[in-house]
């Protein structure tokens, strides 16, 4: 892209305020935001809010909802009749924005549903099926910083679109000549032409959540501290925990929505410092769990109290035990259909898939992102062969009931909460049974490495680190032999075409590295396999010391 003749297209023919902020741009901020087209991939759209192509702005979202239009007018006048459902999440502009693809997909003669206000991602995916809806978009960049917002579609059965529709939508969003010149309704003209989503989907939202559960009682046993980390969770999270007659202490500091994320560290529940006020809470009312959830809840995160100490969950950890509960609950009631089936990523701890088998509940695999996990839903319940019970993937999302098709921490939030109720009046805390877990299937320890490169720059040195270990593969790491190398890169069967090597080793253990599709990093993946923790530690140094330098 030819960066001053994009730039100079901007000055022509943006508003007044953008043009503005044109004026002030450093030539590196010019380079960053004019030099590409933001990428439109397989969930949609995600980036830093700013002017120019690049970049997260009314202009980018027009633009991409004019191709979304075009591909749902392709469809048919069912299509366009059915319409689309649009939620936001707390972030800068998201309001906004959510307003500005109403105004595109109305003007283009598409049905249009609003949330009244923010709502979370799981309740958008819930709300397309609910409503018979054609698609959905939601406005968020999910744990991300302030700076950054994003765009996500979604396909008649509630999930993310995957690559074959995604082709489709991109075609079309390339064919947008101009994104300066879509047309759209103004916010103050689209209250005649859409409908207000609100209380009635709410509720119909509630209703499956709360149908999930083994019991039903209201004889609870802990005491739960919640954080939605100023996000879309609080509403939900609270409202489902209040009916299941859990006492729920919130972060009051951190419920209130707020583009900042004010009076937390990181919004992002895989970060200990998330956390921090949520720990004080836990010491001072002596509660047993603290569980905090993203900005657009659909990822839940857990400290557990260990009689004075507080140990942190990870998203594998955590799914791997909402994942026994489910399976030990629908064991004892005769709940597992013989073709049961419970679908993971490659690079989530391969302790869950033990877990499932010893059940006799089949593992299937799919790519990081959970429409892919979505998309395997669908998959079989079209042949209806197999019958899902669970999924989950090692970033702290999971799904239990299949009304939604995106990670849910709304129902995950609850099933925690519920698991550790059941255990604690068994005298056991989460963690006992994690290492229970453990003692039954093996000691797995899981961690992530995230090397942050931004920019032109960054995107070349993360292309050349998965090149490089293309190039000169690893054989051997901590005394474990390199078993197999798989490629994503070239085709599988099952799987899209997709910038991910996985290595597994004979001891069971894996490694598998990638570049972020939301955010400009390189991901390493560590599965380590050993019969201790102390092992385990010195394995995992060992491999990363191999693949990170």
């Amino acid at each position: 892209m030819n960066i001053e003749l994009s730039y100079e297209k901007w000055l022509r023919g943006a508003d007044g305020e953008t043009v503005a902020a044109l004026k002030t741009m450093s030539e590196d901020e010019k380079h960053d935001s004019f030099y590409k087209n933001i990428e439109f991939g397989t969930g949609g759209m995600r980036g830093l809010l700013g002017v120019g192509p690049n970049r997260i702005n009314k202009y980018t979202v027009a633009k991409a909802t004019k191709g979304f239009a075009d591909y749902i007018k392709e469809n048919g006048k069912s299509a366009c009749e059915r319409g689309v459902v649009i939620a936001h999440d707390n972030r800068r502009q998201s309001r906004l924005l959510s307003k500005i693809t109403a105004g595109v997909l109305a003007y283009e003669g598409i049905k249009v549903y609003l949330f009244e206000d923010l709502r979370t991602t799981p309740e958008l995916s819930f709300a397309v099926r609910h409503l018979g809806c054609f698609g959905g978009v939601v406005i968020t960049a999910s744990h991300n910083p302030p700076e950054y917002n994003g765009y996500k579609l979604y396909d008649e059965t509630g999930c993310q679109i995957v690559p074959d529709i995604a082709d489709k939508v991109t075609a079309f969003i390339n064919a947008v000549e101009n994104e300066l010149e879509v047309k759209y309704l103004s916010p103050d003209e689209l209250s005649g032409a859409v409908c207000t989503v609100g209380e009635e989907t709410d509720e119909a939202y509630y209703e499956n959540v709360l149908g999930i559960r083994f019991f039903t009682d209201t004889d609870k046993n802990i005491r739960v501290v919640y954080t939605p980390q100023h996000g879309t969770g609080n509403i939900p999270v609270r409202t489902v925990l209040s009916r299941a007659g859990y006492s729920v202490i919130p972060v009051e500091s951190q419920c209130f929505p707020d583009t900042e994320f004010s009076n937390t560290k990181n919004p992002n529940p895989e970060m200990p410092e998330a956390y921090e006020a949520a720990i004080e809470l836990l010491k001072e009312n002596g509660a047993d769990i603290a569980i905090a959830t993203d900005p657009d809840c659909d990822r839940l995160g857990a400290v557990i109290n260990c009689g004075g100490s507080y140990r942190l969950m990870t998203g594998n950890q955590s799914g791997a035990v909402i994942l026994y509960y489910v399976l030990s609950r629908m064991s004892e009631r005769n709940m597992i259909p013989d073709n049961a089936f419970m679908v993971n990523t490659v690079v989530t701890s391969t302790l869950g898939d033990r877990i499932a088998q010893s059940f006799g509940v089949s593992v299937e695999k799919t790519l990081t992102g959970f429409k892919f996990i979505g998309e395997k839903i669908k998959k079989h319940e079209l042949a209806g062969d197999k019958k899902f019970v669970f999924g989950y993937e090692e970033s702290y999302g999971c799904l239990i009931g299949d009304f939604v098709r995106d990670k849910d921490a709304v129902q995950a939030s609850l099933m925690f909460c519920e698991a550790a109720d059941y255990y604690k009046k068994q005298g056991k805390t989460l963690i006992d049974v994690l290492n229970e877990i453990f003692e039954k299937y093996g000691y797995f320890l899981d961690s992530l490495t995230s090397v942050t490169l931004s920019g032109e720059d960054g995107a070349k040195k993360i292309a050349g680190i998965l090149e490089n270990l293309r190039n000169n593969p690893v054989r051997e790491a901590a005394g474990s032999k390199v078993v197999k190398i798989t490629d994503f890169n070239t085709p599988k069967e099952g799987f899209v075409k997709s910038n991910v090597l996985h290595y597994e080793f004979e001891d069971g253990s894996f490694v598998a590295v990638r570049p972020s599709g939301t955010e400009p990093k390189c991901k390493f993946y560590y599965c380590v396999r050993s019969d201790t923790e102390q092992n385990a530690k010195k394995k995992l140094e060992e491999f990363k010391r191999i693949f990170e330098n």
